[in-house]
């Protein structure tokens, strides 16, 4: 049987991923769904998250298989004499290198950036790290609530009367992640000019602190130390989640036409004349007694269909579901955004291309020993990618 070469934006680009974890095998994901190929190395015992469950599906936790679809896989000790000699003939086929080791372990073993530059000076090397290999904090090693708490991202999250608390997903890493993507495929765009590649620099640190908008621009210019506010926006009212006569809601009202729409469609009209709340900055500045008079108005509506007519009247707001009811909502099906293959299933690609979408060939733990060969080399001795 013949395999199908990888399709999309990134045909032919050739990633070699030695990353674990999550921000780097993130990377490689996205870089694999455009059609990259993708062959991820792993240590003898395999990625940690491998183990990160339950729920388990044969011995491997959901954790891995929500970030290595699209790759092939291999298993090899980098800390070995062959292991050694066999990455660096790896990196010699591939355009791309992501890693995300302690900075000074890779050139321990001899295969670090600065040690391959020379040999390999068209290769693009991708390096996700905590905190960067130099400065205060360099090469120490970086975790993503880690960062959440020194970053700030803690502060400014929970309830106002509240302790400061973790966002509920890796959003550190995962941007960690998008950040590298973006970097790889600037560097792809600048080698196809100069022939070059570059070290691609991806911090947890530094991506952790870009997340701070608008806390942080409120700060350079208020001066004041921005405080947790709960569901609120610290600069838009109302921009909550407020209780209605059943599920709450969430407005997200940005200007003056659509709180006077709110106003008038829950049978308020008066309160988008009130000067307290006529313009978005007095809105906000009396966001207290204005989302009690919301929520006494809101008692006499359900929060899911009164959603549904605010966005159809072109008012922001959403009910507030669970990941269960977000996954099921016959739009997420629209858009594409569950993908399943054989016994796998994940979250679609988020990126969308007309000419070039994204693809899904491989399931995670997809077995594979080189990168697919060029597109004029006969394929049927190709790894078979999961159906």
């Amino acid at each position: 049987m013949t395999t199908s070469l990888p399709s999309g934006a990134l045909q032919g680009v050739k990633v070699l991923d030695l990353s674990r974890i999550l921000g780097g095998p993130f990377c490689g994901q996205v870089l694999g769904d455009h059609g990259a190929d993708v062959l991820k190395v792993e240590p003898p015992q395999g990625d940690d998250t491998r183990t990160w469950g339950p729920p388990f599906q044969e011995g491997v936790a959901s954790y891995y298989f929500g970030l290595n679809r699209n790759k092939r896989t291999q298993l090899l000790d980098l800390s070995s004499p062959e292991g050694q000699a066999r990455v660096r003939e790896l990196m010699a086929q591939a355009d791309v290198v992501v890693e995300n080791f302690k900075v000074g372990t890779m050139e321990k073993w001899g295969i670090g950036y600065e040690q391959m530059r020379e040999q390999l000076p068209q290769l693009i090397w991708c390096r996700v790290t905590g905190f960067g290999a130099d400065g205060p904090l360099g090469s120490l090693p970086g975790y993503d609530a880690a960062i959440q708490a020194m970053g700030g991202l803690m502060s400014i999250n929970g309830e106002a009367d509240g302790d400061p608390l973790r966002v509920g997903l890796p959003v550190v890493d995962m941007v960690t992640g998008l950040n590298a993507t973006i970097g790889v495929l600037l560097a792809l765009h600048e080698r196809a000019r100069s022939g070059l590649g570059q070290l691609v620099d991806a911090a947890l640190y530094d991506s952790g602190l870009s997340l701070l908008h608008p806390h942080a621009a409120n700060w350079f210019m208020g001066g004041k130390v921005p405080q947790r506010s709960g569901n609120a926006h610290p600069n838009i009212y109302p921009y909550d989640a407020l209780n209605t006569g059943g599920a709450p809601i969430f407005l997200a009202v940005g200007n003056d036409r659509q709180f006077r729409l709110l106003c008038s469609h829950v049978g308020r009209e008066a309160l988008g004349q009130d000067v307290r709340f006529a313009t978005a900055g007095q809105r906000s500045v009396n966001r207290v007694e204005l989302k009690a008079l919301l929520e006494e108005a809101l008692l006499v509506f359900d929060g899911v269909s009164l959603a549904d007519e605010l966005m159809a009247i072109g008012v922001p707001a959403a009910p507030v579901l669970n990941v269960a009811q977000a996954l099921e909502h016959p739009h997420t099906q629209h858009r594409e955004m569950i993908v399943e293959m054989g016994d796998y299933k994940g979250l679609g690609a988020p990126i969308k291309l007309s000419r070039t979408p994204a693809s899904y060939r491989f399931a995670p733990l997809s077995e594979g020993r080189e990168f697919l060969p060029d597109p004029d080399v006969d394929l049927d001795k190709a790894e078979k990618p999961a159906a």
